[in-house]
């Protein structure tokens, strides 16, 4: 942790093995503090002036007051409070957490479908304990629920990282961040994206800036579960107008589509049978920096096939999946643009290709999409 101010968590379930489970689990993390438990939503709210929590972990699926009515109710009364969302692996549960997450949730994870209570807490707990540690140290800026009224009133400065100019960026050389590709670079004929922890809610926000006639396709990898990518893509469909999909096995990739990496899947680009085309190619591959679909398999395969022609993004996420890929595309001659620190949620998967000197422009959410559109045309 990042301070020696523990981080204040109420566990909010209408099960008690969950809500025992998941508050077990808080005892047991260094630096966070358990503070109570709620067995509705209803309920938590009433508890929240008493016991002043960080952050809540909230089911969804309650009686009485359910988890999106308790988030509506924290944006609108406590928006200094953060959630981090349990869910069920079903198309309601997934459309559900799709809606927490745009109201502000910080992150969601699964209730386990493990065969004992044994198996289930340590599910749990390898997926809680990061979620709460990377909560923390967001907590340096204001949390997700204020920050999203703060980015829009803030608008950082987007930063060219192009050769010969310098960065402000402290402690590492400014030649290093700023060295070109040995490959020439034209005009980018796709792009894709790498993002994670944050992403559902700075995809809203950024892929309906994107005109419907981009000329080319957009391909992502969100991490997240099967079924959640099918509802993102439904979800981001409505609001784009660029189509927007979950991405199927062969398929030709098309210009003005984006293709969503199903969970649990890897997804790389391969040849056509023409030759020419480019095809969408879903594998069992193992994962990837823990990650299924995993951003550097994408990005490898981008590499192959876009060798000075390709647009890659790297956005708000934990860890640093999409480092080695951006290393390879950055040989390739792809231009990359990498989400600000300001504007993560959790500055991870942009911050070691940031100081690895990978990125070409580090641009703000609200730029993202106008940085995308100089690249291709």
């Amino acid at each position: 942790m990042i301070s020696n101010k523990k981080l204040r968590v109420l566990v909010v379930d209408d099960t008690i093995v969950y809500r025992s489970a998941v508050s077990e689990i808080v005892k047991e993390i260094p630096g966070v503090e358990l503070v109570g438990v709620a067995h509705n939503g209803k309920i938590a709210l009433a508890k929240i002036e008493s016991l002043k929590p960080d952050i809540l972990t909230l089911d969804i699926e309650m009686p009485v007051m359910n988890g999106i009515e308790v988030l509506a109710e924290l944006q609108k009364n406590y928006p200094g409070i953060g959630a981090i969302m349990l869910s069920t692996l079903t198309a309601d549960g997934s459309e559900m957490t799709m809606r927490a997450l745009e109201l502000g949730a910080f992150d969601f994870i699964l209730k386990p479908q493990s065969a004992s209570v044994a198996e289930g807490k340590l599910e749990l707990k390898r997926n809680l304990q990061p979620m709460l540690e990377a909560f923390a140290k967001s907590k340096i800026a204001p949390n997700l629920l204020s920050r999203k009224i703060s980015a829009i009133r803030k608008q950082p400065v987007l930063r060219s990282l192009s050769l010969g100019q310098n960065t402000e960026k402290k402690g590492v050389d400014a030649q290093t961040r700023t060295a070109g590709s040995a490959v020439k670079r034209g005009k980018s004929e796709i792009v894709t994206i790498g993002i994670s922890t944050g992403g559902p809610n700075a995809l809203t926000q950024m892929l309906p800036k994107l005109p419907g006639d981009l000329g080319v396709p957009v391909l992502i990898v969100q991490h997240m579960p099967p079924v959640f990518t099918k509802s993102l893509a439904a979800s981001l469909d409505k609001k784009c107008a660029l189509s927007v999909k979950e991405a199927e096995e062969g398929e030709p990739i098309q210009a003005n589509v984006v293709y969503i990496a199903p969970g649990g899947k890897q997804m790389k680009l391969s040849a056509g049978a023409d030759g020419k085309n480019r095809c969408i190619k879903l594998t069992n591959d193992p994962p990837e920096n823990s990650c299924r679909p995993s951003v550097d398999y994408l990005f490898r395969s981008v590499g192959d096939y876009y060798v000075g022609r390709a647009t890659a993004v790297i956005m708000t996420g934990m860890g640093s999946d999409g480092t080695k890929g951006l290393g390879i595309l950055k040989n390739k001659g792809a231009h990359i643009i990498g989400q600000d620190e300001a504007s993560c949620v959790v500055y991870g998967m942009p911050k070691a290709p940031a100081d690895l000197g990978y990125l070409h422009v580090v641009a703000p959410l609200s730029k993202i999409a106008d940085e995308i559109v100089k690249s291709v045309r």
